[in-house]
């Protein structure tokens, strides 16, 4: 498989970052709607804005995926068709759901239109592949929990495109099944209202003693997890069958979208040791919360987590010897 077979998706949350996805080396982008979308504290994109950003890409021969991924109540489903028939009119490339309900009603009514299975959805195993293959998803986007050694049994095992996140903001819990935020502060992830309670400070306490244990780790970090970083590892990405490869970031700024993508675009193009320490620092220096290979490499445990800082942490320019 070469470097043309293989997709570069990139996040797209407003127009700005639609036009730097672009421009940088993007071969596909995804973005959400104002409604049924799991980002809904992006910009997100109207009906009108929708049908340009497909007329801007297309020209361009760039694809565009878009979002419908929460969990549908009924009431919204007759709403929900109305949106996808938009969709299917101004010649979407695919759409991106969860619901299985919905994915059922979508193949019934728009047959031809291509279906990718969210992340939201958790698939990290062959059965679970097979089974969106035989319900007629073209395109599963793998659960970020997925080991490399079963994206290959699955590549070689089920008749379905798959799509991995190779960069980007992780969750602590296995894709699509945290409720954290839900039971806490009745925003649920799988609405796209998700609060990230992940990215604060807590403490370990004995609750039968009622008082704090482990001091070095009061009021830490303790599951805000670092970002995914794989900038150097896209050959073996490649190599385990996935053909689309995703960076995470539609809450993200157009340079964000810009600096990842170039990067990637030139890894992709001429190989992960074609890259430059200004590449890998220009990506370090634009968002991180600390760098991970993530689970895909079985890169895990305690330096998974990011205790000290739940947010961008720069690069260090100097250090402060006095202050008067």
């Amino acid at each position: 498989m070469t470097s043309k077979d293989i997709e570069l998706l990139a996040p797209v949350g407003s127009r700005d970052s639609l036009l730097a996805a672009v421009e940088n080396g993007a071969d596909a982008v995804y973005l959400g709607g104002k409604l049924f979308s799991a980002r809904q504290y992006a910009s997100n994109f109207d009906e009108e804005e929708l049908k340009k950003a497909v007329e801007y890409a297309h020209l361009r021969d760039v694809k565009v995926y878009v979002t419908v991924n929460i969990l549908i109540d009924d009431s919204e489903m007759e709403e929900t068709l109305k949106f996808i028939k938009y969709l299917y009119d101004i010649n979407v490339d695919g759409l991106i759901v969860q619901d299985l309900g919905l994915a059922y009603l979508v193949k019934s009514i728009f047959p031809s239109f291509d279906l990718h299975a969210s992340t939201q959805m958790t698939i990290n195993n062959l059965p679970g592949a097979i089974f969106l293959s035989k319900f007629g998803f073209t395109r599963v986007v793998l659960a970020r929990e997925t080991p490399l050694e079963e994206v290959k049994n699955i590549h070689n095992n089920a008749d379905i495109q798959l799509e991995g996140f190779i960069h980007g903001a992780l969750c602590v819990c296995y894709s699509g099944q945290c409720l954290m935020s839900s039971i806490l502060g009745g925003r649920s992830g799988n609405r796209g209202k998700c609060a990230q309670p992940c990215r604060l400070a807590y403490s370990i306490i004995d609750y039968e003693k009622n008082e704090r244990v482990f001091d070095e780790w009061k009021e830490k970090y303790l599951i805000s997890t670092k970002d995914l970083n794989t900038l150097e590892y896209v050959e073996s990405i490649i190599d385990s069958g996935i053909t689309s490869l995703k960076i995470e970031g539609r809450m993200k700024r157009p340079e964000y979208v810009a600096t990842v993508v170039k990067s990637y675009r030139q890894a992709l193009n001429f190989g992960s040791k074609s890259l430059s320490e200004k590449n890998k620092e220009d990506v370090l220096q634009i968002f991180n919360r600390g760098f991970t290979k993530g689970l895909m490499f079985k890169d895990f445990g305690r330096n998974f987590i990011s205790y000290k800082k739940p947010n961008n942490r720069g690069v260090p320019i100097g250090r402060v010897e006095r202050v008067d």
